[in-house]
């Protein structure tokens, strides 16, 4: 690494539906953790047409913490996950984007674990596996793991990426690189699809790194049910087998020739 600073900013992008109660919480931890080389942070918060006091919440927060950069964003309609993350990642302007839940299942303490093989040079696109490493991981529940597991496989067959943890929230990403992907999933499909498209992209570096997951029950607002599992496996054969390469990336940002 470098001995002087590295002087960049990181895009924490953070949809959320119907978390007025808890979003407090994960904002005090991201906006506590200390980055690196003096990276700045930009929070962005995608409202997606909560039915509770998720605004009100919100904008309480960011009158009563003027020092953390929050662009603050909504949906008029209720659109999904993916979708929101879509409207956050065409909002960011840092060098390098995070996503993160607006629950307390992932710690942002451990945004430094993903920006080291970035920062260190080797690494593009970074994913946090809840399936590697010796932090601590709440069990839950069986089929869902299970679950998880053959999606992997699954998206590991078909993108020949080798990850242990293709569904994790934690992914990072190069800015530059992640706002030139062509994304259409408004839901849970938003982890096969990027995924695929992703993999095809020249010579790009994937790394993964052990995380912590502090996973919720579904009587604590867990979302995500066996559907979503069902439309993983239609999202893993789209992507990967019936799209067309060259329309998976926005203006030629790379020609057909250097996609795999």
């Amino acid at each position: 690494m470098e001995n002087h600073p590295i002087i960049g900013k990181l895009s924490i992008v953070i949809p959320a539906y119907n978390e007025g109660k808890t979003i407090h919480r994960i904002l005090d931890k991201v906006r506590d953790v200390e980055l690196p080389y003096n990276i700045e942070k930009e929070v962005i918060i995608i409202n997606d047409c909560s039915k509770d006091n998720t605004e009100e919440a919100i904008v309480a927060y960011m009158q009563q913490n003027p020092l953390l950069p929050i662009k603050y964003l909504k949906h008029e309609l209720n659109k999904g996950k993916g979708a929101a993350l879509h409207t956050g990642i065409e909002h960011a302007g840092g060098d390098f984007l995070i996503i993160q839940d607006a629950d307390l299942e992932y710690d942002p303490e451990e945004y430094n674990l993903l920006l080291k093989p970035v920062l260190s040079g080797f690494a593009d696109i970074v994913y946090g596996s809840r399936f590697m490493g010796g932090n601590p991981h709440r069990r839950l529940f069986f089929w869902h793991s299970l679950g998880n597991k053959i999606l992997t496989f699954l998206s590991n067959a078909f993108s020949n990426v080798n990850l242990t943890d293709m569904e994790t929230c934690y992914k990072m990403f190069r800015t530059d690189m992640i706002q030139q992907v062509k994304l259409k999933e408004k839901r849970f499909g938003f982890e096969p699809e990027v995924t695929a498209k992703v993999a095809r992209i020249p010579e790009v570096r994937i790394y993964e790194v052990g995380i912590s997951y502090y996973g919720r029950t579904y009587a604590e607002g867990k979302k995500i049910n066996w559907k979503d599992g069902f439309r993983a496996i239609y999202c893993i054969l789209k992507y990967n087998l019936f799209t067309s390469k060259r329309n998976m990336f926005k203006n030629g940002a790379f020609t057909a020739r250097q996609i795999r």
